[in-house]
């Protein structure tokens, strides 16, 4: 199966991106790309969901619906003005940080 890195997968799905989600002054392409992105994490919920209730899940499905996830965080990145490999980088360095000052567990974004 061929990889790709973030910047390069954010860059195909700028390219299928329809109506609201590239809006000029961005608002609309915010809600709209936050919106699917809650919409399409709650598919991926569905998903497991029915393992609970079925006893079995297609794990196939559910990385299909993490796609359109990563879909919707990509036009979100772009929307707020960041690469999806600096939002991932981001990521990383805050959870690293965390790590090293041992605050992985707990809550709240200020640990």
């Amino acid at each position: 199966m061929a990889r790709m890195s973030m910047d390069e997968y954010q860059l195909k799905a700028l390219g299928t991106a329809l109506g609201p989600a590239l809006t000029k002054d961005h608002d609309g392409g915010l809600l709209y790309s936050t919106l699917g992105l809650n919409g399409e994490a709650g598919e991926v919920a569905e998903k497991v969901k029915k393992k609970l209730r079925d006893g079995e899940m297609v794990y196939h499905d559910v990385a299909l619906e993490l796609g359109d996830v990563l879909w919707y965080a990509a036009i979100l990145a772009y929307n707020l003005g960041y690469t999806l490999g600096e939002v991932a980088q981001m990521n990383v360095d805050k959870l690293a940080s965390r790590k090293e000052r041992d605050m992985l567990k707990g809550s709240g974004d200020d640990r």
